[in-house]
């Protein structure tokens, strides 16, 4: 494509060198650029990319993207603009030929349950036709799957992959939206035709000021979309959001299991092997099983059941998708072994995640509920007291280890969730090494008692200082199960 096309409607400062060149490339990473290609020099928190311009150079670039003065070569093009990642969004959508426009995209925002609502989103959406997947796990373009970075990508990696998922004849993806993607602006430039609300609770309060600020940003992302929100009112940040968008041109949908909505679950049961109950909708009910556990399982397909309404998918289709869930990686996962051993692993690292696993746990649970967790470093630290007060609270043995301490100690991670146990009962332990924390709750265990190991969920790594070491915590559960 010509890079005056690529670079229309971009608000510029300055170009130096030729715009009608063909560019073969784009990218934000001077590793990944090949011949004929565009660099956008990016500054990160770390680092600057207008340092990796050379490097681009050598390895093909021939037009680079700044918002900074740098020595301009005869034979290379420069645009300068204010903001070199906000000009990313519009300059990739470009690039792809705004393959936004052409796929039905469902953001989904909140701090629990996304990773939930989106695979559950695409596993009915794939019953009869495709659905791509952008999320915490992985991203699924509907023909490869590649390990998520983050939860929310760049904005050149979005369009790249909304313009695989069209190559591949998806017609939806359901994407994961988090509020650092929506404070960075990685979102803009998308046509989003869905937007979903789960919950707000404490959580990224390292990045984001406070609870308020944090909801504002989460509500940004209804502000953009074209054909109708979707917000759960037992929330009371959902309740608040709700209200702000209520006049706005797009359509609002509620879903409830204890107030008014357009979207109810009434008739709930619940046990150990899921939950079934009836969705009345605008304008049927239906019976609706999830052999996924949980009073969260029953919130996070009632979001599923009205996206499905609004764009038009059979009911049959929606309860034959739910029902045949293989469930979500790393949420409310069990450790499959012949001795006996009740392990569940789960992402749970915000309080109120804890808590609702703690308590489904709590309802089928025959014997005792020990739990291992940890904080994670260089993270939000106010939630660390209120976590540990949880776990004492709501199980019979709690063990306090290490997560993710990144460059803090882990020990100060710990002396933090301490403040929030009671040290009057002798219910905790403190067990810094994970591995050694997650073999103490198995051999703690007797039969019918229930070992919950939370915090890290479908992660395979530990992040100690800037390294990334192996540890993945269903397979070192299994691994010491299979040893004694």
């Amino acid at each position: 494509m010509k890079l005056y096309k690529i670079i229309e409607n971009i608000d510029i400062i300055s170009t130096y060198g030729n715009c009608n060149i063909d560019i073969e490339n784009i990218e934000y990473d001077s590793r990944n650029i090949k011949k004929n290609g565009l660099f956008i020099c990016v500054n990160g928190l770390n680092v600057n990319g207008h340092k990796f311009i050379k490097s681009a150079k050598d390895n093909g670039a021939i037009a680079f993207l700044i918002n900074e003065d740098v020595d301009m070569i005869s034979g290379y093009t420069y645009i300068k603009v204010k903001n070199t990642k906000d000009a990313m969004a519009k300059l990739a959508s470009n690039f792809y030929n705004n393959p936004s426009e052409k796929i039905n995209i469902i953001g989904i925002t909140g701090t629990n349950g996304k990773t939930s609502i989106s695979t559950f989103l695409s596993q009915v959406l794939n019953v009869k036709r495709k659905c791509g997947l952008i999320g915490t796990i992985k991203i699924d373009d509907g023909k490869n799957e590649i390990t998520s970075k983050n939860t929310t990508p760049e904005s050149l990696d979005l369009q790249r992959s909304f313009f695989n998922m069209l190559n591949n004849n998806c017609e939806y993806c359901a994407m994961e939206v988090s509020s650092h993607s929506l404070a960075l602006n990685r979102i803009e430039g998308i046509n989003i035709n869905l937007g979903i609300f789960t919950n707000l609770t404490e959580d990224h309060l390292d990045f984001h000021k406070d609870l308020n600020e944090y909801r504002d940003v989460k509500e940004r992302l209804f502000h953009k979309t074209q054909n109708a929100n979707i917000i759960n009112i037992d929330d009371e940040s959902g309740r608040i959001i709700l209200n702000h968008i209520k006049n706005i041109k797009t359509p609002y949908y509620t879903y409830s299991i204890e107030n008014k909505a357009d979207f109810v679950a009434k008739d709930i049961k619940m046990n150990s092997k899921g939950v079934s109950y009836t969705v009345v909708t605008p304008t049927y009910e239906a019976k609706i099983i999830v052999p996924v556990p949980g009073k969260f399982t029953i919130y996070n397909t009632l979001a599923v059941i009205s996206a499905c309404y609004i764009l038009n998918i059979p009911i049959d289709i929606i309860q034959k998708g739910l029902k045949t869930s293989k469930g979500i990686e790393g949420r409310f996962e069990i450790v499959q072994n012949n001795k006996g051993i009740n392990v569940i692993v789960d992402y749970a690292h915000t309080p109120d995640a804890l808590e609702n696993i703690l308590s489904t746990i709590k309802e089928f649970s025959k014997g005792k509920v020990i739990t291992v967790f940890g904080c994670g470093g260089d993270r939000d630290k106010q939630k660390r007291p209120i976590m540990g007060k949880i776990a004492q609270d709501n199980s019979d043995i709690t063990i306090i280890t290490s997560d993710n301490p990144r460059k803090e100690k882990p020990l100060d991670i710990i002396d933090d969730i301490l403040l929030g146990i009671d040290k009057s009962i002798n219910n905790f332990l403190v067990i810094e090494d994970r591995k050694q924390a997650i073999e103490k709750a198995i051999r703690l265990s007797n039969k019918n008692d229930i070992i919950l190991i939370a915090g890290k969920g479908h992660e395979t790594y530990q992040i100690i200082g800037n390294i990334k070491y192996d540890f993945d915590d269903r397979k070192i559960a299994k691994d010491i199960i299979n040893s004694i």
